[in-house]
């Protein structure tokens, strides 16, 4: 059952960093879902900044993997997973910067459809 638990919050970490690189997009269709998605983005941000902030998702895999006799993720999550065999180390500054820019252009598209659904609605 631990190694299920384990797969299935690998499965779940995945969508949450699917959710914060893209679910701004998702207030384009549900506006009030932005504000979830900001506290996510926020939470994303933060990880990868504070040093010694733990991810509740890491830390739950880890829990998993312990209970089936395994280690820790060696460097955590996206070490793990996804640097190097996902994105090559050299192209995460790029990586970093696309979705920052993917962020940015969601919010700005989020902010122009209120406003001409509330011009409509005046």
């Amino acid at each position: 059952m631990a190694a299920f638990l384990a797969g299935v919050i690998v499965v779940v970490h995945f969508a949450a960093l699917l959710y914060i690189g893209l679910g701004g997009f998702l207030a384009w269709r549900w506006p009030k879902s932005i504000f979830v998605h900001v506290f996510f983005a926020l939470w994303g941000v933060a990880i990868n900044v504070v040093p010694g902030l733990p991810c509740p998702l890491t830390t739950a895999e880890d829990y998993f993997r312990h209970q089936q006799g395994l280690s820790s993720l060696p460097g955590g999550f996206n070490e793990y997973y996804i640097y190097d065999d996902l994105i090559p180390r050299s192209l995460l500054p790029v990586v970093a910067v696309l979705a920052v820019v993917l962020l940015v252009v969601s919010y700005v598209g989020t902010v122009v459809l209120w406003r001409r659904k509330a011009k409509v609605a005046a």
